[in-house]
């Protein structure tokens, strides 16, 4: 699994959530209820934004022992990566 933080505008709150994939939260509720944390007033349905994270949750790992996976270097020189073709 891998680790996302979300942020909710409604509230100015980011909070970090472990998920597959394949699975897209789209609401401060379902962020919450995936957390186990309250809503603690704002609206089920308020929107929230995805922000860029690098942690990744290796099934039987605890969740404070993260991997992190090394983040593209964008200038890293190779004329054959796939993201310099």
């Amino acid at each position: 699994m891998i680790t996302y933080e979300y942020f909710c505008e409604s509230n100015n709150e980011t909070v970090e959530v472990s998920h597959r994939m394949s699975e897209s939260l789209k609401t401060w509720g379902e962020v919450c209820e995936k957390a186990g944390v309250p809503l603690n007033g704002t609206p089920a349905a308020a929107p929230v934004e995805r922000l860029i994270s690098g942690g990744l949750l290796f099934k039987g790992e605890s969740s404070n022992k993260k991997s992190q996976l090394p983040m593209a270097d964008p200038g890293c020189g190779r004329s054959n990566c796939c993201r310099h073709n």
